[in-house]
């Protein structure tokens, strides 16, 4: 009875000092804390049916961040993130592959630098008040202002502004996928991030992306763009075994992001569309060329943009 009370007070004395602030208000308060407080916990990651429990850590040291995440199911693997650099360490296969990435992005949610941006796209409000791993915390729901991109809401921490939980809703309003932390705390000392260590009993493996270029040197052009979503960057890769070049655009509203990939067609070109779970991509073939656009959107996000994609002549 105690702990109940406690717990109440807690909440009561939490959110009154919030309760002035707007949904926007608080995304950019939980951007912030996101982004500079030392915490830890654990995670359930749910999605495509599967559910995956890990161990989160987050630091801060001199201003650059660092994630990392540990399974806890079997097979045995770290990810970890130091600003835009992911290093993924499969302990069964002694390998570690080090990605070098140009979009710095969050493990637990992705957001923009201005969460005011959302309001182009979403429709943001507040939603009520729950508990998660027993902490109160501020629903804030983000309702599309048209039929491309999902619902989703977001639980925050009332005591730290930390994200507690993030659900993104299919169009018929059933769950797709959920992450959420069933317990949190935070520390006030940086430490370095695990998996660096004993880097010598690993087989390395470095990706490295190609220099952003701009994006009217692309091959392609894009004549259906849907509102809000905004190139992140372009970039030409190319395939190390076969020297095959591909180019790579990344747009994002904010939370949800798409790829437009181009490379030249095998024997067999791939067309139509494929779904899994929240991921959706749509495949089509011009000339010789390969196109694919991949998002976590609807399906007739990346069918829009797929048919509006036409080659530079």
């Amino acid at each position: 009875m105690r702990v109940l009370l406690a717990f109440i007070i807690g909440f009561i004395s939490a959110t009154a000092g919030a309760e002035s602030l707007t949904a926007v208000q608080w995304l950019d308060k939980m951007n912030l804390a996101m982004k500079t407080l030392n915490y830890q916990g654990t995670v359930i990651f749910m999605k495509n049916g599967q559910i995956e429990t890990m161990k989160y850590r987050h630091s801060v040291d001199h201003g650059v961040e660092q994630e990392r995440l540990s399974s806890l199911n079997s097979p045995m693997r770290e990810v970890t993130r130091k600003s835009n650099e992911v290093t993924c360490i499969f302990k069964e296969t002694s390998e570690k592959v080090i990605n070098h990435h140009p979009l710095d992005s969050s493990f637990i949610i992705n957001m923009p630098s201005s969460p005011a941006s959302l309001e182009k796209s979403y429709s943001l409000e507040l939603a009520g008040q729950e508990s998660v791993a027993m902490l109160p915390a501020q629903i804030v729901a983000a309702q599309p202002k048209d039929g491309l991109r999902y619902p989703r809401k977001i639980w925050v921490n009332t005591q730290n502004f930390l994200p507690l939980k993030v659900e993104i809703y299919a169009l018929d309003g059933h769950a797709l996928e959920q992450v959420m932390f069933t317990e949190l705390n935070t520390q006030t000392v940086a430490e370095a991030p695990a998996g660096n260590d004993a880097s010598d009993k690993f087989h390395t493996k470095h990706i490295h992306s190609a220099q952003a270029e701009p994006l009217d040197q692309a091959t392609f052009i894009l004549n259906h763009r849907p509102e809000g979503f905004e190139p992140v960057f372009f970039i030409r890769n190319s395939i190390q075994q076969s020297q095959k070049a591909v180019d790579h655009l990344l747009m994002s509203d904010g939370f949800s992001t798409v790829s437009v990939y181009l490379e030249s067609k095998e024997s067999e070109g791939i067309e139509g569309l494929h779904s899994l779970g929240s991921v959706n991509s749509f495949s089509k073939v011009i000339d010789n060329t390969q196109i694919t656009v991949l998002g976590e959107v609807p399906a007739k996000t990346v069918e829009l943009i797929a048919d509006g994609i036409a080659l530079r002549h």
